[in-house]
């Protein structure tokens, strides 16, 4: 039994989701690549969606001036999360980001993998929120499960997802239950759509920081 929105537990998840996921460490590097470009010291950090906490793991492998908050809607994740981050003097919180209500006291907040589990009302009232939790000049940067501009190009995009799976996963069952969620439990949107509703909340400035098969990163600055 699953005890979140992904397809694995947190007892399993670190362990699958690099063959769920092409380059699933890469969005790692391109947030901390994009931190180091920032090059600010003593941040806050706000990680909402955290899962099992593997990106404030990676963050303090280079460095030990953040000060990262944790949320997440399943308490399993966080068990995980709170057991492999023990000592670093983490807060926990449990819950969403459409549930958040921090209000300018991060300079950088991260959602990777989380935000497409949400409805479009849900979606947009979590990306406010996060925009809210910033500091001017905060960065929010969003990973995310993303669809093609057009039918045609989506079904291409989704055949080279199921091809990575099949080589990665290897039970048919397995990877028919990760493409039957896409448009049921999973709800992405274009590229266009994510920079547009980034605007739309209040950021400055919307890019993408990265893309490959059928997902992206974002990144995005507080005016």
């Amino acid at each position: 039994m699953k005890d979140n929105k992904s397809a694995y537990n947190s007892g399993v998840y670190d362990k699958n989701i690099v063959s769920t996921l092409p380059y699933y460490r890469e969005y790692h590097n391109q947030i901390i690549d994009l931190m180091r470009a920032v090059n600010k010291t003593s941040i806050d950090w706000l990680d909402t969606g955290c899962g099992t906490g593997t990106l404030a793991a990676r963050v303090f492998e280079e460095r030990d001036d953040v000060r990262f908050t944790l949320c997440d809607p399943s308490e399993q994740m966080l068990g995980v999360a709170k057991e492999k981050l023990q000592g670093r003097g983490i807060r926990f919180v449990n819950m969403p980001s459409q549930e958040l209500t921090y209000d300018a006291e991060f300079d950088i907040v991260t959602a990777v993998q989380s935000h497409h589990y949400l409805t479009p009302d849900e979606r947009r009232k979590a990306l406010g929120n996060c925009f809210r939790a910033l500091r001017s000049g905060g960065i929010l940067v969003v990973f995310e499960n993303i669809k093609m501009t057009t039918d045609e190009s989506d079904k291409i995009a989704l055949k080279r997802w199921e091809n990575f799976l099949s080589d990665h996963l290897g039970d048919p069952e397995v990877v028919k239950m990760h493409i039957d969620r896409r448009g049921v439990e999973v709800h992405p949107i274009t590229i266009e759509e994510h920079v547009k509703l980034l605007h739309e909340v209040g950021f400055r400035s919307a890019d993408i920081l990265w893309t490959s098969y059928l997902q992206a990163g974002f990144w995005a600055v507080k005016p």
